[in-house]
Parts: C-alpha cells; structure tokens; sequence
C-alpha cells in the first residue's frame, strides 16, 4: 500500500520523506488556508515546492465546479509539474472532466467520494485515483470500511486500473485496516503514520537490551 501524506505543511512532508516510506502528498484549499497560504501564485509556488521535496504524485485541486473551468485550471495545474495529479470533485462536469484529462494522459484523483456508485462512475471515466472519505462516513455513524470493500470488490470485478485512495484517515487503525482490506493507497496525517512505529513492547524491549548491553561493559 502507499502512504500519502494529507498535508500542506513543508516540515511535516520533509519528515515523512526523511521516514523513506512516502510515495505522495494529498492536498485541498482547506489545507493551505490552515497553512496560512492564500493567492493563486502563492498556492502555484507551494505544489512547486511540494513537487521538489517528494518523488511521487501531489494532488492539487482545482477550485471551479463547471466543465470549462475546471478544465483551464487543471490543465495549468498539471503543466506546473510533472507530479502534479488535477484532484477534481466528484460531480456531474467533473466525471466529464475526467474523461477528458484521461484522454490526454493527465492524471486525476476524484475526490469527495462517498459511495461505489461514484467511485465506479470516476473509473469508467478513467480516473487515475478515487478518493472515499472514510473518516468522514465514521464521522456519521457509517462504517467507512465497508465503502473501501465494495470499491475494491467492484474495481476487481472488472478490472479497472484505478487505484483506491483512502482519504480522511484519522489514526493508525484506519491504515491499518485499509491495509487489510486492500486499499492501493492511504493518506491522512503524519501523525498516523509515526503511529505505526509505536509499540509498548517494543520500547520496554529496547531498554531491557540497553541495560544488559551497560552491565555487560559496566
């Protein structure tokens, strides 16, 4: 599985690639504002920058919600940098720009996605991602899982090539079990992944070995 981190933050992507384990970063207008960035060559200038510190794709997402518009901002998006994947929002113009963005070989990561019958219509569209939400679907009492099993059992179905990007992952548990569950991606917070490392037994195992090794060279 990849591990994408769900970030705007440049500290925090540089940790997560220092890790070694990164394969992407996530993105969306919510995190630059958090990041204090604003203005649309700002925001241009940091998917750059983003691009320069990881090897793998970065989602930008595009702000329009018709065809035409999103279209000219994804095209500008995706001609800033080879990485650059256009996130577009699961929505009537957007599968239509999908379509049109596979057909000219630019990536996409089909966000806001909430049920398989979306995921299934973004990856006859020849979305390069899609993105179920499963933190959010927690957030109202319904098994976020569940959507990431059907999405799976339906793209292997038919084959589609499309890869399951479960986004709005809150903790390590949703990695993991999205792990399980066959999910070709995860992103959330750098705190999730470092929370892979943690385990009780292993610190006390550590510390045992480091007071043997000083009473050996005592």
């Amino acid at each position: 599985m990849k591990f994408f981190i769900d970030t705007a933050n440049l500290d925090q992507i540089r940790e997560a690639q220092d890790l070694g384990i990164l394969d992407g970063v996530t993105t969306n207008p919510s995190l630059m504002a958090k990041e204090g960035i604003s203005g649309d060559e700002n925001v241009f200038n940091h998917y750059k920058t983003i691009c320069e510190i990881v090897d793998g794709d970065v989602s930008a997402e595009v702000i329009a919600t018709d065809y035409e518009g999103m279209i000219k901002e994804g095209e500008y998006l995706a001609s800033l940098h080879p990485q650059i994947v256009v996130k577009i929002p699961m929505i009537k113009d957007g599968i239509k720009a999908i379509k049109y963005f596979s057909s000219k070989g630019i990536k996409t990561n089909c966000t806001l996605i909430f049920s398989a019958g979306q995921a299934l219509l973004a990856a006859k569209a020849g979305a390069t991602y899609v993105s179920p939400f499963i933190g959010r679907l927690d957030d109202i009492s319904t098994d976020g899982m569940n959507l990431i099993e059907e999405i799976r059992l339906i793209f292997d179905n038919y084959a589609y090539n499309t890869e399951i990007l479960a986004a709005s992952v809150r903790h390590t548990m949703h990695i993991l079990q999205c792990a399980h569950i066959g999910a070709d991606v995860m992103t959330g917070p750098l705190s999730a992944i470092l929370g892979l490392l943690k385990h009780p037994l292993t610190d006390s195992g550590l510390a045992q070995f480091l007071a043997d090794h000083a009473k050996v060279n005592a």
